[in-house]
């Protein structure tokens, strides 16, 4: 069982910066996949970022791919997302999501445990 709490969205000018966090309990943090999704209003959940357990490998959707940044602290069971250069069209609640060997990382579907999310808003 991994419980998910995502923290830092906040409402910010276009071209600011934000730092979303999760923090996970359970002590098998490490061997979780993890990602980031984001859902805009009227819109499908779509992926974000996300890194597996096994390798420092990092991946991205086109659209944030040199502006955002994922992360993860294995030892304080957290997962980040710092982003940059943020648009309007990033707007959105993020949820971060936890999963054992998802077929694919991009694919919501591959991830069992999901965060509450938290909203990011980026003004004009």
């Amino acid at each position: 069982q991994v419980q998910l709490v995502e923290s830092g969205g906040g409402l910010v000018q276009a071209g600011g910066s934000l730092r979303l966090s999760c923090a996970a309990s359970g002590r098998t943090f490490s061997i979780y996949s993890m990602g980031w999704f984001r859902q805009a209003p009227g819109k499908e959940r779509e992926f974000v970022a996300a890194i597996p357990w096994s390798s420092g490998n990092t991946y991205y959707a086109d659209s944030v791919k040199g502006r955002f940044t994922i992360s993860r602290d294995n030892a304080k069971n957290t997962l980040y997302l710092q982003m940059n250069s943020l648009k309007p069209e990033d707007t959105a609640v993020y949820y971060c999501a936890a999963g054992r060997n998802p077929p694919s990382l991009q694919r919501k579907e591959g991830y069992f445990y999901w965060g509450q999310g938290t909203q990011v808003t980026v003004s004009s």
